[in-house]
């Protein structure tokens, strides 16, 4: 059983990415990797950051010890003109690599329509830099969100395919997720010389 933080990184409240999040942990769960206890969801849409640099940094201090406690991330960001949420690119301006270093993370892009893709490109060139958050080569990408993942059971066939994908996809997580854990305790990351990615 590991212990998963998953991010909604849309700014709004009441968020495709935020359902895409918690049917992720649900299935998680159903797969016996994790637990109510051992997972969390970060809604961005929910409880906000301040856009960093900020006086009163909000719930970043709960946030903090959610990422700190967990094994494995998974970063679900909806496409918004092409681009990554601003609510998702803030957030990993807070996050360091004292929460995420040498953890595997699965990056989810969402869409409304067939896109999806761009968040994923963006955030595996810019967002692990300083976080040292390490990302899966597999990723996911919900396309057409507002019609699938609505229910537990497949509704259809592209929802259908979309589930085998997440079940996959959420395998590789947790395999990495072990593997990582020696990795974590082993190197030091102390160094102040070495503070800030290249």
């Amino acid at each position: 059983m590991i212990n998963i933080a998953l991010v909604a990184g849309s700014g709004r409240s009441n968020s495709q990415s935020g359902k895409v999040a918690r049917f992720l942990r649900q299935r998680l769960i159903q797969l016996g990797q994790t637990s109510d206890e051992a997972s969390c969801i970060i809604d961005l849409g929910l409880a906000p950051l301040p856009l960093w640099p900020a006086d009163d940094t909000g719930h970043w201090d709960m946030y903090r010890q959610q990422l700190k406690n967990a094994d494995a991330v998974v970063i679900v960001s909806p496409e918004w003109n092409g681009m990554a949420c601003p609510a998702i690119k803030n957030f990993f301006i807070y996050a360091s690599k004292a929460e995420l270093a040498h953890k595997p993370g699965l990056l989810v892009g969402v869409s409304s329509g067939v896109g999806g893709a761009y968040p994923i490109s963006e955030l595996r060139a810019s967002s692990y830099k300083n976080c040292r958050l390490c990302y899966l080569p597999e990723h996911l990408i919900v396309r057409h969100v507002e019609q699938v993942l609505n229910t537990p059971q497949p509704s259809g066939e592209d929802d259908q395919r979309l589930h085998a994908r997440i079940d996959y996809a959420l395998d590789i997580l947790v395999r990495y997720a072990h593997a990582l854990k020696p990795v974590r305790e082993a190197v030091d990351m102390s160094n102040p010389a070495f503070t800030n990615g290249m």
